[in-house]
């Protein structure tokens, strides 16, 4: 008997135009973002809490144009242009790391760069869910992630093979070699931003025939009492969620070389990869909320690992599980978004979320710094501390978001 698939109707244009949008950028992105704290430590000198400064100031700056930019999209009716804006401008922004000589020139960077992100991810987002009916929308924000994470693998392995290939020191990261890494980024950061312009459509709105749609603007009391609940615990779990770059200081810390470092990050990437199509469509049918709960479990016990982990494969193993965690939450709480507001919300409702968390990652950031090497003359606790702080706060937003009973129909 053949199977049944009018049940299982296929994902549209869209989803697949944005994957793959995903996919090419995250080539581009990855290929740099994740050397960046080696190029700060190694070749700049910088410290761990000017590190953690540069991210969070980034990742703020991002947020605060998300929060304009779903806004707009919900105002205009319109998904894809700012989206497509948006990728632009990172695309210009990244080739200016190759003529970096101080940690400003990489502040300016990042900060044009999150400006890009900002712009586009509520809009994209907000495209996505309102390209696919909403029993697959874990699937759909899953196959995204995939890409994403896909993208940032291929971007992982052409950057070890230009490290492998332009230095004989594997301890250091070089100058030569990442300005050789900007140079190869460029490529899929242009074609990403083709992709989208040239095979996305916009998608009709709500918003383009409803006068509510220009009274809701960025009002806060005018979404569901669910999502702002929702909102409130990410940002708890935010405080103790500093950036990756951390757990990548942290490997080279317990004796990882430059190569094995883009070794973790690959095996991190394929793990996240292959998981966040499965997990996605499992949020469809166990419920968002029963799968975010077990994501910010597993996370803590991964972040006690870091704290106590002896040796760089620890280091290593316990990132490829860290895998899991992203897999199981990323693609999930944006699903869970678009439950939770009404469609002509969304784009406003991304933009506060993104918005929120992002703000978070700034006083993240750089407390995971100060709590590292501590500042002036006070040397802080040393390099566990933050893992062991982002662990106990992890647990504490576990138990309150079991408390709000998030349970929607899929």
């Amino acid at each position: 008997m053949k199977p049944d698939t009018a049940s299982k109707p296929r994902l549209p244009r869209n989803v697949w135009v944005l994957t793959l949008t995903s996919l090419l950028t995250d080539i581009s992105t990855e290929m740099l973002v994740n050397l960046l704290p080696l190029f700060l430590a190694n070749v700049l000198g910088v410290r761990t809490s000017v590190i953690g400064l540069i991210e969070g100031v980034a990742e703020t700056t991002a947020s605060l144009v998300k929060l304009f930019s779903g806004s707009l999209s919900d105002r205009l009716g319109q998904r894809k242009r700012l989206a497509v804006l948006g990728y632009g401008f990172s695309a210009v922004a990244k080739p200016f790391l190759y003529f970096a000589s101080g940690w400003g020139w990489v502040l300016g960077v990042r900060f044009a760069d999150r400006v890009g992100k900002g712009i586009r991810t509520a809009p994209r987002d907000a495209l996505l869910a309102g390209s696919v009916p909403s029993d697959q929308r874990g699937v759909a924000f899953g196959l995204n992630r995939a890409g994403d994470t896909a993208g940032a693998f291929i971007g992982l392995a052409i950057a070890a093979l230009i490290i492998w290939a332009t230095q004989t020191d594997a301890i250091s990261l070089s100058w030569q070699s990442f300005q050789w890494v900007v140079l190869a980024s460029i490529i899929p950061a242009v074609l990403g931003v083709l992709v989208l312009a040239l095979g996305a459509k916009e998608v009709a709105t709500p918003s383009n025939n409803h006068q509510a749609a220009q009274t809701l603007r960025l009002r806060w009391q005018g979404l569901d009492d669910r999502f702002r609940a929702f909102v409130g615990v990410m940002v708890l779990f935010t405080l103790g969620n500093s950036a990756d770059a951390f757990i990548i200081l942290r490997g080279q810390e317990r004796g990882l070389s430059v190569l094995g470092i883009m070794g973790m990050l690959l095996t991190f990437n394929a793990v996240y990869s292959l998981l966040s199509g499965p997990l996605g469509s499992l949020s469809d049918r166990i419920g968002r909320a029963r799968l975010m709960l077990a994501g910010w479990l597993i996370y803590s016990t991964i972040y006690l690992g870091f704290a106590f982990a002896q040796t760089g494969w620890q280091v290593w193993l316990l990132f490829a599980l860290y895998g899991v965690y992203y897999a199981a939450t990323e693609g999930t709480a944006k699903a869970l978004v678009a439950d939770l507001v009404s469609p002509e919300q969304r784009g406003t409702a991304y933009g506060l979320y993104h918005a929120a968390v992002g703000f978070a990652v700034l006083p993240a950031s750089v407390l995971a710094g100060l709590l590292w090497q501590g500042l002036g003359a006070w040397a802080g606790f040393g390099p566990a501390a933050p893992f062991l702080f982002g662990a106990g706060m992890a647990l504490l937003a576990a138990g309150l978001f079991k408390q709000l009973k998030l349970a929607v129909p899929n």
